[in-house]
């Protein structure tokens, strides 16, 4: 294990206690493979399981092993021809037993701040499905709050811009520009400082740097 590595496992350890104080259960998993199979523990046979956008559950491989798996139903809104019937597909995610999303920032302190065009995601994660199931990168830890929503106008928000294909000013130049465009991709900032439903969330960090 490199320094850095240990680095994060340490981070990562006391990162768990602060989510326990917010009534969030949370893992930390050396890598990508520890991480699925973690995920996958997490879930019970027969669930089902919706998704929200994320890189990260594609980088580690959780969603081959869902769209592979016999056990769980898995709502693919990529397979939706029409927008008639991925809204659909969202409506039933709504109502799933697990949830699956990254954060696009998280806080030393326990925080998840994710910033969203649609707000789906965030629907989800504040209300709906019976469990989030939460993955990480430690590339994704930062000091505040304020540090995390800089981090997406920075880091996260122009990449996003560019995979999605939306014509926003980040996506252009790189960097926010705390727009109001038709594609604009932070319509919705929302920070989850604690669960009132005690381990409904459950943050799954990986020693390693994910998405974006």
């Amino acid at each position: 294990m490199t320094p850095k590595q240990e680095a994060y496992k340490n981070l990562g350890n006391t990162m768990i206690k602060n989510f326990q104080k917010r009534n969030m259960d949370a893992y930390y998993c050396d890598t990508s493979e520890d991480a699925v199979r973690l995920a996958l523990e997490l879930m019970q046979d027969g669930g089902t399981v919706g998704m929200g956008g994320t890189e990260t559950v594609k980088e580690i491989g959780l969603l081959d092993a869902l769209k592979e798996s016999e056990h769980l139903d898995f709502f693919d809104r990529n397979l939706a021809k029409t927008p008639e019937e991925k809204r659909e597909i969202y409506i039933k995610t709504i109502q799933c037993d697990y949830f699956l999303m990254s954060s696009n920032a998280i806080t030393i302190d326990g925080e998840l701040v994710n910033i969203d065009g649609n707000g789906n995601r965030l629907a989800c994660l504040m209300y709906g499905p019976k469990q989030v199931l939460v993955i990480a990168g430690m590339n994704k830890v930062v000091d505040d709050v304020d540090s995390a929503v800089q981090r997406v106008g920075t880091h996260a928000a122009p990449p996003n811009a560019m995979r999605l294909g939306v014509r926003t000013p980040c996506a252009a130049l790189g960097h926010c520009n705390d727009c109001h465009s038709d594609d604009c991709m932070c319509a919705h900032i929302v920070v989850t400082r604690h669960s009132r439903e005690k381990g409904r969330i459950k943050v799954i960090l990986v020693g390693e740097e994910l998405g974006f």
